[in-house]
């Protein structure tokens, strides 16, 4: 840990994906759920590997900007077609939008209410407004406002999202917090001057999925969940004796 004591930070801005809520879980559940004659947990996974190919096409021009919802469909097209699923546009459509119904970890809600009595908190992922509101209207997400990627033309991890966002809130880098499970995506905020909180989601790929390496001490705060990162920030005041 580079510096226990962050008192500058006036907002955190969360990875949602993987950091407050369980893709992983949510989409094996609906897969099993629809009786598709698939793996569930294997379905999820691939489904979420398609995501960076994906993201990336955007970034090098081969695909206009394209929502989460449409990227999400393109590889899910594909996924059953390789397998031979054949849904009706209803069902995949309804399908594909499993993505906004996606369910939080067990610390994620009490855990943003506590820290959101100190600090402004706020999503920063590459899913869409709508599909966020949604997401967060299902799962009870107490956000104080929505920010994504789609407000600035640019897919997480270019700078252009973290900057953005510090700038939307009308702060300083150094004054926000990027909260996420990646490392990759803290390293990528840190380099544009923010703060950074690692949270540990070892089941995110499900039992066994396994993690992004990193090296301890890399963040500037590393904990195993929301309620061990409120402790950390937003500590109860403790009476006067």
């Amino acid at each position: 840990m580079r510096n226990p004591a962050v008192p500058e930070i006036r907002a955190l801005c969360f990875d949602v994906f993987g950091t407050v809520v369980d893709w992983h879980g949510s989409v094996q559940a609906e897969v099993q759920r629809l009786g598709l004659p698939v793996d569930g947990s294997a379905f999820a996974l691939a489904w979420r590997a398609g995501y960076a190919p994906a993201m990336q096409e955007v970034r090098s021009g081969a695909l206009p900007w394209t929502d989460l919802d449409g990227l999400h469909r393109r590889i899910l097209d594909r996924l059953l077609a390789e397998r031979g699923i054949a849904l009706d546009e209803a069902a995949a459509a309804d399908l594909n939008r499993v993505w906004h119904r996606l369910q939080p970890w067990p610390d994620s809600v009490a855990g943003l209410a506590l820290l959101k009595r100190r600090f402004t908190i706020t999503t920063l992922s590459n899913g869409h407004v709508a599909l966020l509101v949604n997401m967060a209207k299902n799962a009870g997400l107490p956000w104080d406002t929505v920010l994504s990627a789609e407000l600035f033309g640019h897919y997480k991890p270019d700078p252009q999202v973290y900057l953005g966002a510090a700038r939307l809130l009308g702060l300083a880098p150094q004054q926000v917090m990027m909260v996420a499970c990646h490392p990759s995506d803290l390293r990528a905020a840190a380099a544009c001057g923010l703060r950074t909180a690692y949270v540990a989601r070892p089941l995110e790929r499900g039992p066994g999925g396994g993690q992004e390496g990193y090296t301890p001490g890399e963040f500037d705060i590393e904990v195993p969940d929301f309620l061990a990162l409120a402790d950390r920030l937003a500590p109860p005041e403790k009476s006067a004796p």
